[in-house]
């Protein structure tokens, strides 16, 4: 574990895209917590109504203001945290990529705690559900508001995105789904055939 690179800021000055692709397989690791990136969602800042700053003011201040790399966390319908990473390109635009399954690999006892009520309504083969879309993942590695803003690039603790967890074989690109606008935006990648996948 200790001998995987982090990823620093210049993968995330790619473009939204690449970064989206380029996250699968690598290693998620929050506060002790571990996970392989199987599932994510690209969202650029123009051209994409469905991205927030297409409509909120707050959005586009903190692709502004925020280096690439920075979490962006918002918190959806009431009821779920949802981890993104920003991304910043001076070729090809500035986008958010939202961080959708994990493959949990390190810390199951704690990700089971947080997420055993939710548990017990999945079917059985209760870990494929621990990370499988946005809002479990963020509720298993105790995501909050208070995440806000952090480098995932540098600063204390190790909260951040690391090269060489492996197990990915293909990366298959499909619409996003769980939105109403740019649906058909071929822009959500996913390990192709694994189980920890949202859908």
């Amino acid at each position: 574990m200790g001998g995987r690179k982090r990823l620093g800021r210049s993968f995330f000055e790619a473009g939204v895209l690449d970064c989206a692709r380029g996250l699968i397989g690598c290693e998620l690791r929050w506060g002790g917590l571990r996970g392989v990136v199987v599932e994510t969602e690209a969202y650029a800042e123009h051209g994409d109504p469905a991205c927030h700053t297409a409509s909120r003011p707050g959005t586009r201040a903190f692709v502004r203001d925020f280096p690439a790399g920075s979490a962006y966390v918002y918190f959806n319908y009431g009821m779920h945290w949802m981890l993104n990473v920003l991304t910043k390109s001076s070729a090809q635009g500035n986008g958010l990529v939202l961080i959708r399954a994990l493959r949990p690999t390190g810390g199951l006892d704690v990700m089971r705690r947080r997420r055993a009520a939710r548990l017990r309504r999945e079917p059985p083969g209760h870990d494929r559900w621990l990370c499988s879309g946005p809002g479990k993942l963020a509720a298993a590695l105790a995501v909050t508001g208070e995440d806000h803003g952090r480098d995932l690039c540098h600063g204390a603790g190790v909260h951040g995105f690391f090269r060489g967890a492996g197990g990915v074989a293909e990366i298959v690109a499909t619409p996003r789904i769980g939105i109403s606008k740019a649906v058909d935006f071929p822009w959500r990648f996913v390990a192709a055939g694994d189980s920890y996948v949202s859908r």
